[in-house]
């Protein structure tokens, strides 16, 4: 009789040890199955922000192209100049595509390696008005390359006067947010820059450092 209860005692706890192994493993994969999909979620969120964000401005300006050519020890020159009127569409993008990022799965930790930096693109349309010339000192092409060159330096300090760089990572820090957003719902970390991530003045600051 005691080696019945023995065995029975035994039986019950290997019948244990057994339903809490198996509960432990079936636990255990659910909760794989929970950080997998959440990963899959952020993965996925990350690309849908992985894109060009584009953000577009407009600038004119009116200039006087001047040039003289002396003869003579310089008792003879001609002259010859332009009014110069300058429309020029200009774009400033952020390729979030080649954003490099980490995902840390066992820490729940989301981190930004590197965003990229803007790319900024002025396409001039340049007309020239009351052009004069003579044939001693006619526009060439240095002529054009000159004013060319001296339109995009002069629109380059525009745009840093301007709020277009300002918009244009405004708009980038409100796809960045679209992560932000995610990970907190999740309760993940973001982090970049060596800094954990609450809010967009985070990003406002790290990105102005």
């Amino acid at each position: 009789m005691e080696n019945l209860i023995k065995r029975i005692l035994a039986v019950t706890v290997i019948v244990v040890v057994v339903i809490l192994a198996f509960k432990y493993c079936e636990f255990k994969k659910d909760d794989d199955s929970t950080i997998d999909y959440n990963t899959n979620l952020i993965q996925q969120q990350i690309l849908n922000v992985g894109k060009l964000v584009v953000t577009e401005g407009h600038f004119s300006e009116v200039i006087t192209y001047k040039n003289q050519q002396k003869y003579l020890m310089d008792m003879v020159s001609f002259e010859k100049k332009a009014l110069v009127v300058v429309n020029a569409n200009v774009t400033v993008a952020y390729d979030l595509h080649k954003m490099k990022y980490d995902i840390d799965e066992k820490n729940k930790t989301i981190t930004i390696l590197s965003i990229p930096k803007e790319e900024i693109t002025i396409n001039p349309d340049i007309q020239f008005y009351d052009v004069e010339q003579s044939k001693l000192n006619e526009f060439t092409g240095d002529d054009y390359n000159k004013i060319n060159k001296s339109v995009k330096a002069n629109l380059a300090k525009k745009i840093e006067k301007s709020s277009l760089k300002t918009n244009a990572q405004n708009r980038l820090i409100s796809e960045l947010s679209k992560i932000l957003i995610l990970t907190n719902n999740m309760g993940w970390k973001l982090q970049y820059n060596g800094k954990t991530i609450q809010s967009d003045k985070d990003f406002d600051q790290d990105l102005k450092l």
